[in-house]
């Protein structure tokens, strides 16, 4: 494979420990309180709008309770796609923005087969060792079903078009640029790279899977973690590796189209 330079930020010297850490606490901070807020504002908009909905379709007030009990698939996707997707454009603009230096870089190594050698490696390791975790947890009692699995499925039934949209380009934009770019980018720029991948790995794992509300057992939860753990580390590698944020956005697209063939496949 032809080599790829390690085309990251501009170098500067080490932080201390103590305060890349902060960094990282306060960006992850920020990630999650801006996405909470974002996220039940929404869920309060969607659910004004939906009893109107009702109201104006003759429902009595029980069915009108019962309607907003549980937003259904798409609003729970699209609050998703508005809440998570406006915090990672709002930090990396606030927290983590590009410079000239690295669109640079970016744009050279988007020109190297290189790159897009590595994006396919990455994106066949993380689809494959997904898929062993899945046929172990089966094997071993513990099936893990992810939390983002079931209204995928039905997504998927209703509006395929959308669902393959949401899951091969839109989430994989805002996930990496929050992701990578933002949690892992911070401590990459302090001179922590290693750090940072398992840091920003184990958030983007969080983020996927909350232990306790996921409905998942332990045994089933710890494996989707370390799961959602490798492939956070495996895309900011492919990140540090590349020097452009476009690689580790396409392996995960590509991951997630191969994902939702399996399971279109499945359905099928």
């Amino acid at each position: 494979m032809q080599p790829v330079p390690d085309a990251g930020p501009p170098p500067v010297p080490p932080a201390r420990l103590r305060s890349a850490l902060a960094g990282f606490g306060i960006d992850t901070a920020l990630a999650f309180a801006i996405t909470f807020a974002l996220m039940m504002g929404a869920g309060v908009v969607w659910g004004i709008v939906h009893a109107i909905q009702l109201a104006a379709g003759g429902a009595k007030e029980a069915e009108i309770m019962a309607g907003l009990a549980q937003p259904g698939a798409l609003a729970q996707i699209l609050i998703a796609l508005f809440s998570m997707g406006s915090t990672a454009l709002l930090l990396y603009f606030w927290r983590r923005p590009a410079t000239a230096l690295e669109r640079h870089h970016s744009r050279s190594a988007v020109r190297l087969p290189g790159t897009w050698i590595a994006v396919a490696g990455v994106a066949l390791l993380t689809f494959l060792s997904s898929s062993a975790a899945t046929w172990l947890g089966e094997r071993l009692g513990v099936p893990p079903n992810p939390s983002n699995l079931a209204p995928i499925k039905e997504l998927t039934s209703t509006t395929p078009l959308f669902t393959v949209a949401f899951a091969v380009l839109l989430a994989p934009l805002y996930e990496e640029l929050l992701f990578r770019r933002v949690l892992f980018g911070g401590l990459w720029q302090a001179g922590y790279p290693v750090l940072g991948m398992l840091l920003s790995g184990l958030v983007f794992a969080l983020a996927h899977e909350a232990p306790g509300l996921n409905g998942n057992t332990v045994g089933a939860t710890v494996l989707l973690l370390a799961v959602y753990s490798g492939m956070g580390v495996a895309f900011a590698w492919l990140y540090r590796r590349t020097g452009t944020l476009w690689a580790p956005i396409a392996a995960h697209s590509l991951n997630n189209a191969l994902a939702l063939g399996v399971l279109q496949l499945a359905g099928s």
